[in-house]
């Protein structure tokens, strides 16, 4: 079979959805991943990568275009340009509808199961756009802010990024020059409207002036910045969040859900699928700010007990901040699977190395074999699962069926319109 040449034009019918924001075709016996592209379309596609066992292209004509298809909103979207949204072509009902095979499909292949799924709408972004409350945006070498092209280190210069929540666009990131920067993300509380920009450097940089506090990581302002308090790094600003009732401190650039709706629907699914109980002993693993372990705290109250694991310090600085009114919740900080290994609870001389409930909310690669198998032994009554990546979520459960975990209830949201991500929250109970 000759080599197909890197940028090589085919027709393509294309197939179904994949993970990753892709399409599937197959090219003289060859399986192809598509991307801009829908299924049942007929493309002419400009071939980006061979590897050895499938191609990779971008559908740049549309020869037969699928009924779900639509006019990208952004200007900046489409083959070879930004690659932030993957599916500014797809109307919001279909790209909820590829979302859901995508998970059911990773489900059937790497846990073995059969079931159907609903992406659930968020509130708060109800045509998918302006929505996101934190952007990385790149920087190129002459200052100019953009985001990256897809599987590139190219910066594809923006003037405006239409899922950036209006509070992230007001600070203006894009359309200012930042020399000797190399990242400055854009943060913004929907609910509060505190903003902030963290600027990430190797060396010395001119910070523009801004209306909101700039934290400087890993790197020196020039001296022109230094009468500018708002530069110095000593003190992380942050963010507060107003969710379940309670305001969250969030400092730089800490995790926090980007959909500004996320928070409140993954706390409420949570709650819903652990059932929790006056008298339970549960455990948040990869707590972040706390959220998670202070609505089950709530749920729980004073007769119980919740701890949550986190192994960033200024992520368990804020946990503990913010869940400091209830006195039986703590925080351990430390990497999860190690602490895992040594945690007891109880109160004076009773310990148990048992907790009634499990919620883990792992990074994008996931949990891990052995973490489940802790997690497995450690659980009694109940374990969900939050998860923004399909793949690694069914390579999870499958290890937890190895233990005597069944899925139970699995719930998938559309926490991230536009692009390929969906988060899912996934209930486990034994036997």
């Amino acid at each position: 079979m000759p080599p197909v040449e890197s940028s090589e034009l085919i027709e393509l019918q294309i197939g179904a959805v994949a993970n990753g924001g892709w399409c599937v075709a197959r090219h003289e016996g060859r399986v192809v991943f598509v991307r801009h592209t829908l299924p049942g379309e007929r493309v002419l596609a400009r071939v980006t990568q061979e590897t050895k066992n499938f191609l990779r292209a971008d559908a740049v004509e549309i020869l037969e275009a699928s009924p779900d298809r639509v006019q990208a909103p952004c200007p900046f979207a489409g083959p070879g340009r930004c690659g932030g949204c993957d599916w500014q072509h797809a109307s919001l009902p279909a790209q909820r509808l590829l979302k859901a095979e995508v998970v059911k499909e990773q489900l059937r292949r790497l846990a073995g199961v059969e079931r159907d799924v609903i992406v659930e709408e968020v509130p708060g972004a109800p045509d998918g756009l302006g929505w996101r409350t934190r952007v990385q945006f790149a920087v190129r070498r002459d200052g100019v802010v953009g985001l990256r092209k897809h599987r590139s280190h190219q910066v594809e210069p923006i003037d405006e990024c239409l899922i950036a929540h209006p509070q992230v666009e007001a600070l203006g990131i894009e359309r200012k020059r930042w020399p000797g920067a190399t990242g400055v993300e854009a943060v913004a509380s929907a609910g509060t409207g505190d903003r902030l920009a963290v600027l990430s450097s190797k060396g010395r940089v001119r910070v523009p002036r801004m209306d909101a506090p700039v934290r400087l990581v890993g790197g020196k302002p020039d001296r022109r910045d230094r009468q500018d308090r708002s530069a110095r790094p000593e003190r992380p600003p942050f963010v507060r969040e107003d969710v379940a009732g309670r305001l969250w401190q969030v400092s730089g650039s800490g995790f926090w859900q980007v959909h500004p709706g996320a928070a409140a629907t993954l706390a409420e699914a949570v709650v819903d699928a652990l059932e929790p109980r006056k008298t339970d002993i549960a455990v948040d693993l990869y707590c972040g700010a706390g959220l998670f372990a202070g609505v089950l705290g709530e749920a729980i109250g004073p007769s119980g007990l919740v701890v949550g694991i986190e192994s960033d310090a200024q992520a368990v600085r804020d946990a503990r901040f913010n869940l400091r009114d209830l006195p039986h919740v703590s925080v351990e900080r430390g990497d999860v699977e190690s602490v895992l290994q040594e945690i007891r609870f109880g109160r004076g001389e009773s310990t148990l190395n048992r907790a009634d409930l499990v919620v883990l909310d792992p990074p994008r690669t996931g949990a891990g074999r052995d973490v489940v198998k802790r997690v497995a032994e450690l659980a009694g009554r109940r374990i969900a699962y939050v998860s923004c990546d399909p793949a690694t979520l069914a390579r999870d459960l499958a290890f937890f069926s190895e233990h005597g975990w069944t899925l139970s209830g699995l719930r998938a949201f559309d926490a991230f319109p536009m692009t390929h991500h969906v988060e899912c929250v996934a209930t486990l109970v034994r036997g």
